[in-house]
């Protein structure tokens, strides 16, 4: 192989197959998409069936490979008997990108147990249990790469009442580098997108409000908030063999929100 053939290669996901749970969601959507360009079948997954179903019957128009997969995250049995229909399917599963996650927004003075719950359970706890049951059929396949969606929050407070969210990302980005840091051995790779504000439809109405908009916008150095196609294109690297020596890393996809805050 020549050395232009070689990096030509870099971001080939061909023979790849990929989970991406949250999959129907605004940022999952283009998650799937973007790796689904690069070659990789992409099981999307998801509560409801008809949106993840939906959404592979697209992606299969234009050309990709996929299969829409109902799958609840916080049932952690659930979870790792649709990771073996996955490898009974295909016979491998080598990525995996977490992008299920929500919050609730309550101050801390009032935040009740019952909420505090829901968003460590879904944030942290299914992601953990997650990377557990794709990491068991990895470590005899000789290794795999995981994605974790974080956020910006992750590092930063906010003026607003999200404790549990932002304890939450907080919590997973250090499991990120204690799992990179355990499973180096068996070639997993395991790493965080963190984005700031990302245009969904879960929050259009908040970017249509100028008294909303224009604040955030002005406290991001590149002027704008995050595409889905930003996220994208960063899952798309840290998936393909260009990003094989990267491991127990938080990307900021963030606009320079933590390089001036």
């Amino acid at each position: 192989m020549s050395s232009l053939e070689a990096y030509r290669t870099l971001f080939d996901l061909q023979g790849k197959v990929a989970l991406v749970t949250g999959g129907a969601g605004g940022i999952g959507a283009a998650i799937c998409e973007g790796l689904a360009a690069y070659g990789a079948t992409v099981v999307v997954a998801g509560r409801t069936a008809s949106k993840v179903e939906k959404l592979a019957a697209e992606i299969e128009a234009a050309g990709g490979k996929t299969w829409g997969l109902e799958m609840d995250v916080l049932d952690v049995q659930g979870v790792r008997d649709r990771v073996d229909q996955i490898v009974d399917r295909y016979g491998r599963l080598d990525i995996l990108v977490n992008s299920s996650g929500t919050h609730r927004e309550a101050a801390a003075i009032d935040f009740t147990e019952s909420h505090w719950d829901e968003i460590l359970d879904l944030n942290l706890k299914a992601a953990f249990f997650l990377s557990q049951a794709v990491a068991r059929v990895q470590i005899p396949a000789n290794g795999g790469k995981h994605i974790h969606v974080s956020s910006v929050r992750s590092m930063l407070g906010i003026h607003r009442g999200y404790v549990a969210y932002c304890s939450s990302k907080g919590g997973l980005n250090l499991m990120i580098k204690q799992l990179a840091t355990e499973w180096a051995k068996h070639n997993i790779t395991v790493n965080g997108i963190a984005p700031t504000f990302t245009r969904t439809e879960l929050v259009k109405g908040y970017l249509e409000d100028p008294g909303f908009y224009n604040p955030l916008v002005a406290r991001i150095p590149l002027g704008r908030i995050c595409e889905p196609i930003d996220l994208a294109a960063m899952a798309v690297y840290l998936a393909a063999p260009a990003s094989d020596f990267i491991t127990g890393q938080i990307i900021f996809a963030d606009g320079g929100v933590t390089a001036s805050q």
